[in-house]
């Protein structure tokens, strides 16, 4: 007998950030904790002008799928321009981050971290913060592929 497939409601998502004064807030749709799986993915939330400061995940690939926003990613040396319909990949060991441009709008992406090696229960042990309409809004009209 399988295991029956984790339903996430929009409604009960849950915001964190990181670390008290982030800019950037997280909200877990799946991961080693929630369902089981090995691999976390989050719906990320820059607000204007915010970044998650410079990190890096040894035994992880970080994949970013922007829906919404503009921004600049960060990667060891690289730098690129991203914006809706981006998705940029940074490499096992890449020292990066992302910086929302826009001194208005939020900027939002899909994350996914293969290999969590501790990411989603590091996103837990956060301080718990509420998303907004406009948040909920953003995932709940994204495309099905």
């Amino acid at each position: 007998m399988s295991d029956a497939p984790v339903v996430v409601d929009v409604e009960g998502l849950v915001g964190y950030k990181i670390s008290p004064g982030d800019t950037v807030t997280l909200a877990v749709l799946s991961g080693p904790v929630t369902s089981g799986s090995d691999t976390t993915v989050c719906l990320e939330i820059w607000e204007p002008l915010g970044a998650q400061p410079p990190n890096s995940h040894a035994d992880s690939t970080e994949t970013f799928v922007i829906v919404a926003g503009d921004g600049v990613a960060y990667s060891d040396e690289h730098e690129r321009s991203v914006s809706a319909g981006t998705v940029i990949v940074l490499p096992k060991g890449s020292v990066h981050r992302i910086v929302n441009t826009s001194t208005t709008d939020k900027m939002y992406a899909i994350t996914v971290m293969e290999r969590d090696g501790g990411f989603e229960d590091m996103i837990l042990r956060g301080t718990r913060v509420s998303l907004s309409d406009e948040d909920r809004e953003v995932i709940a009209r994204m495309p099905v592929v």
